[in-house]
């Protein structure tokens, strides 16, 4: 028997899921909901929808959701509402996906508490969470998990993460700002931001770090456990950074393994300094990954380093496979036809968005933790937020804390 699960939040992002979540053969029945009617009718009508869709299970809020019977709710509102939403959810004995990150508000203390309620309302209410992070389930961070799993890395020595997103990239950031604050919840946001403004509160990149901690992180299996970082300030008076202390941001981190991490968020610079804008790097006393590239010396702790092995990694090759019946899923959503699960192509910042899925559907269907759960997501979060606290401070060093480990449901 499968699960039931509400979509929440059908603009430009949640609409790109909705597809997909409907399409996982653990999936049932999807209910929609949107404070914007036509985009729920929008979605409705795609091709395949009725047969796991009623028109009864449309709703204008959450809180009319909240009250249906559904198993689990997928927030991709705005990103100032996530955290919020999703402990309403879980009080409301829904499991929850959220949309990256855990919350986006200018005050770091606001962000600290809400992952401390956030934690507190897993534990009290014994709901799932998971975070929608991307980087989670790139190539990349899939290959380097079964690499550290193997011990192939030896002790690890250095990592590197970072997001280079110019503001006018191609994913133009000032269209992003545009497009959120044009719907109903984007001009409340308009109004509420006046409340940091008014208080002198500087947002910064490092509120958003997600993309760049979790490589690191997750390979590792490590936690932050200090930071200094450092700034720099927008020099043209650009209207776009009125409210951040900083466009860029760049923090040193000592890991509770001993690892020193440097992460990059920038938002205003030319390009990158490898090949991709959002990456990371691992280096170990036995092997290390940098840019799509495995290289080995094969010492132990009986013998000395080997000639250096060298092999260049196709996306294909790091990627882990999906169940066949879940890629055959996937691939029917734009060829109905489809018989071979070997030929689905995952798309979606770098192929993640199907194991996302894949991962919150299957866990709840288990009864389990996914992944990425509270306690691993509030770890990129306070990476960021102490990073931004230490940055106001010029480099102070600060002591980064952690609220554990999950409770498994009984």
């Amino acid at each position: 028997m499968g699960i039931s699960l509400g979509l929440v939040g059908l603009g430009r992002f949640g609409s790109v899921f909705a597809d997909l979540f409907r399409s996982h053969p653990l999936v049932d029945r999807v209910a929609l909901c949107d404070r914007e009617p036509e985009r729920m009718k929008a979605v409705a009508r795609r091709p395949g929808w009725d047969k796991k869709f009623n028109s009864r299970d449309m709703y204008g809020s959450l809180a009319e959701l909240l009250k249906s019977d559904v198993d689990a709710v997928v927030i991709m509102t705005q990103p100032w509402l996530h955290a919020p939403q999703c402990i309403d959810a879980m009080s409301a004995g829904k499991h929850v996906y959220s949309a990256v990150p855990i919350i986006s508000v200018p005050d770091g203390d606001e962000i600290i508490d809400w992952c401390e309620r956030l934690i507190e309302t897993c534990r009290r209410t014994g709901q799932y969470y998971m975070l929608g992070e991307t980087t989670y389930y790139r190539p990349q961070t899939m290959f380097c998990r079964r690499k550290a799993r193997e011990q192939a890395f030896g002790d690890f020595v250095y990592a590197e993460g970072e997001y280079f997103h110019d503001v006018d990239a191609k994913t133009n950031l000032r269209q992003v700002q545009h497009d959120r604050t044009s719907s109903t919840s984007g001009r409340e946001w308009t109004a509420y931001k006046e409340r940091y403004t008014v208080k002198g509160i500087k947002d910064g990149p490092m509120h958003y770090p997600t993309h760049s901690t979790c490589g690191p992180v997750t390979v590792m299996g490590a936690r932050a456990v200090k930071v200094t970082a450092y700034g720099y300030a927008n020099q043209t008076a650009d209207p776009y950074f009125a409210d951040a202390a900083f466009s860029n941001e760049t923090a040193l981190f000592q890991m509770s393994n001993g690892t020193a991490v440097r992460v990059c968020e920038f938002r205003e610079c030319a390009g990158t300094l490898g090949m991709e804008s959002e990456t990371f790097r691992i280096m170990g006393t036995r092997g290390t990954f940098s840019e799509n590239t495995w290289k080995e010396n094969c010492r132990t702790a009986a013998s000395p380093a080997q000639p250096l092995a060298v092999v260049q990694l196709t996306e294909a090759e790091m990627r882990d496979p999906l169940p066949d019946e879940v890629a055959l899923a996937f691939h029917r959503i734009s060829r109905p036809d489809a018989t071979d699960p070997g030929d689905f192509q995952p798309k979606g910042h770098g192929g993640s968005h199907p194991y996302l899925v894949h991962e919150f559907v299957s866990a709840v269907a288990e009864e389990r933790q996914p992944a990425i759960h509270a306690w691993e997501a509030v770890r990129y979060m306070l990476m960021g937020v102490y990073a931004h606290k230490s940055a106001l401070r010029d480099g102070e060093t600060l002591t980064i804390p952690d609220f554990g480990d999950p409770k498994q449901l009984p």
